[in-house]
C-alpha cells in the first residue's frame, strides 16, 4: 500500500499503531511556517497513548496560527458552538496522561467546565522551523510546557502532528484540517 492510500486509510479510522503512525509521519513531507498560519481543527488519531480521547472529550476545536510568535494552541468550543482560547494547564496536562477516568462520558461535563475556566486571548505558543526525525518542519512549541507539537503535510488542508511531550515516552497523533472559512465560530 502507497503513502497516499495509507493516509487516507489512517484518516478514516483515526485509528493506528505508534509504529504505524511513525512510519506515516516520516514519510509525509514537511510543512513551512507559512503553511500553519490559519485556523485548524483536529481531532485524535488514537494509538493507544494515555491521551488518545482526552481532548475530545473536553471539546478540543483545534489550533490557530496567527504569525510566527502568536499561536493559540488550545481552542475550544463551548456553548452555542463557540470557539474560545485556552492556556494549557501542566497540571491538567498530567492528570489527563495518569487518569484515563477523565475521558469518561459521565466526567465529560467537569472536563468541559474545567477547561473553560482557562479561557484567555493572550498566545500561549509560538512556531519554529525545527529537524525532528531527520526532517526540518514546523513546530509549535508551547510557552510553559515541554511539549513540541511538530507537522507533516498530508495534502494542502490537512497536517499530520505529533506531539513530543518532555519524558512521554509515546509520542501523541493528531491530524488538523485547514478552517477554511478563516473564522472562529
Amino acid at each position: 500500500m502507497g503513502i497516499l492510500e495509507e493516509s487516507k486509510t489512517i484518516l478514516v479510522k483515526r485509528k493506528a499503531t505508534t509504529k504505524e503512525a511513525l512510519q506515516l509521519f516520516d514519510e509525509l513531507e514537511p510543512v513551512n511556517l507559512d503553511f500553519m498560519i490559519g485556523i485548524w481543527q483536529g481531532s485524535g488519531l488514537h494509538t493507544n497513548h494515555p491521551m488518545d480521547g482526552l481532548l475530545e472529550a473536553s471539546n478540543w476545536y483545534g489550533k490557530e496560527f496567527i504569525d510566527p510568535e502568536n499561536v493559540h494552541p488550545l481552542l475550544f468550543s463551548g456553548s452555542n458552538n463557540q470557539i474560545f482560547k485556552v492556556a494549557p494547564q501542566p497540571i491538567v496536562m498530567n492528570m489527563g496522561l495518569r487518569f484515563p477516568l477523565l475521558k469518561s462520558e459521565a466526567l465529560q461535563p467537569l472536563l468541559r467546565q474545567l477547561t473553560s475556566l482557562f479561557k484567555t486571548e493572550k498566545s500561549q505558543a509560538r512556531v519554529r522551523m525545527t529537524e525532528y526525525r531527520q526532517k526540518v518542519s514546523a513546530t509549535m512549541i508551547y510557552d510553559k510546557l515541554p511539549i513540541n507539537d511538530i507537522f507533516r503535510r498530508i495534502d494542502d488542508n490537512t497536517l499530520l502532528g505529533l506531539m513530543d511531550f518532555k519524558g512521554v515516552e509515546q509520542p501523541f497523533f493528531f491530524i488538523l484540517t485547514r478552517n477554511l472559512t478563516g473564522a472562529l465560530s
